[in-house]
């Protein structure tokens, strides 16, 4: 998939970054992991990623893929 920075990303990246919102799966919008644990919600259901036919990105400033594990390390 591509990413606000114009390069090439697997939807493994857009699991773990903080720009992903949700995932479409099918016809539901389902919330990212990633974002999932920096919200109150804190948790969601696996994402079967190979069910994934696109992901909503926040990622206004087009920093590009920004691990989670930055965020909570």
């Amino acid at each position: 998939m591509p990413c606000p920075d114009g390069r090439e990303r697997s939807l493994e990246h857009c699991r773990f970054c903080v720009h992903s919102r949700r995932f479409c799966l099918g016809d539901r919008w389902v919330p990212s992991p990633a974002r999932a644990y920096c919200t109150l919600q804190r948790s969601t259901n696996d994402v079967d990623l190979s069910a994934v036919n696109a992901v909503e990105c926040d990622d206004e400033k087009n920093e590009g893929f920004r691990s989670i594990m930055s965020v909570i390390s």
